[in-house]
């Protein structure tokens, strides 16, 4: 019965396939970037999908032919061959079930975007500052390993280290779908190097990641967006100093969910480049408009599902580090790892694995597969 309605879904979506795939070549949809780029992305996703449908068909039909053998057939050898193919593919059988399942399910149409991540010292002082450094340092090193680019483009340093907050972009493949599960509140426990009395201490960060807008997905007036240009301050030799490569961005938004109108100010320093900064400040506009216009979106998804797994509720208490047990736990879903050296050191994928594994049965249950 299970296959019935498996093989049911695969084959209606195959006259989609078709049909996107006509459409990606019409003149027409090539000029709307807007759609093209949707109905491309559409493409790919039943592509894959199809070559499971296939995978899937061919094991069906090997283990009816083997069956058949295995009735029908005298010849021994023939007969130990059919058994050896059907064992294989009676295997092979509910795990393609199960990845068909999983692609079956709608994908959130943001997984594929680049992000802006902002990282907040909370409560704790000087350690929340050190404890954000630290995640970030964490995030830095993940990034690596992933062949992502990260880019800063603001920080505000702490007294005696780290940040008291820092604002930077991430690009790559399916970005916003690995990190949207860190939106929320980090908890440190530990006892900081600022501690004579060799206290331990609770101390606490906020991560919020935001899904960079593309340039058709928000509308900003630029002849409204008033720009000044400073000297950017700190390290970096001295044409940081003598050059006026800081930009600052003053754009009127009126907020279409509650009809305000509030001032946007942006800063970006991050490079010496003028117009590169004018741009990174211009991505960043689009992101903050992007995620306050679609904070309906996120507050649906919150109520619709009972997990916060990937809400971007950013007030929710997600995850402990805790130094004196040398763990890391995630309260979403009960997941520990003892490794709390290695997860600072940017080996956080385990845990980003789990994190997606119980979304996907929560959107399972949804999609009643």
């Amino acid at each position: 019965m299970a296959e019935n309605n498996i093989l049911a879904k695969l084959d209606g979506l195959e006259s989609r396939y078709e049909e996107v795939s006509t459409l990606i070549t019409d003149p027409n949809v090539i000029a709307d970037q807007a759609r093209y780029v949707k109905l491309t992305k559409e493409y790919k996703d039943l592509g894959d999908i199809m070559t499971a449908r296939k995978k899937y068909i061919d094991c069906l039909n090997a283990i009816k032919e083997a069956k058949d053998i295995l009735a029908n057939e005298s010849d021994p050898d023939m007969k130990e061959m059919a058994r050896e193919e059907l064992s294989e593919n009676e295997a092979l059988q509910p795990k393609l079930e199960e990845e068909i399942k999983i692609a079956l399910v709608p994908k959130d149409p943001e997984d594929a975007k680049n992000v802006q991540m902002e990282i907040r010292a909370g409560t704790g002082g000087d350690e929340a500052a050190l404890f954000a450094g630290d995640l970030f340092q964490m995030y830095k090193k993940f990034c690596d390993s992933k062949g992502w680019t990260l880019s800063v483009t603001s920080a505000s340093e702490g007294a005696v280290g780290g940040f008291k907050e820092i604002d930077f972009a991430v690009s790559g493949v399916d970005v916003y779908g690995t990190l949207k599960y860190e939106s929320g509140v980090h908890r440190v426990q530990r006892v900081p190097a600022t501690e004579t009395q060799g206290r331990m201490h609770t101390s606490a960060a906020t991560v919020a990641v935001l899904p960079e807008a593309d340039k058709f997905e928000v509308n900003i007036n630029e002849g409204e967006i008033k720009w000044d240009t400073f000297r950017s301050s700190g390290a970096g030799g001295q044409n940081v100093n003598k050059v006026e490569s800081g930009v600052r961005l003053r754009y009127m938004w009126k907020n279409p969910n509650t009809g305000e109108t509030e001032e946007i100010l942006i800063e970006c320093t991050e490079t010496r480049d003028q117009p590169k900064n004018k741009e990174r400040a211009l991505a960043r506009l689009r992101t903050f408009i992007y995620d306050k216009e679609h904070q309906k979106y996120v507050d649906d998804i919150a109520n619709r599902r009972k997990s916060l797994v990937s809400t971007g509720d950013r007030s929710a208490k997600i995850r402990t580090y805790n130094f004196p047990q040398g763990r890391v736990t995630d309260h979403r879903i009960g997941y520990t790892t003892h490794d709390l050296q290695g997860f600072l050191n940017g080996n956080i994928q385990d845990m980003i694995d789990a994190l997606t594994v119980a979304e996907n049965a929560e959107r399972l249950k949804e999609s009643e597969l």
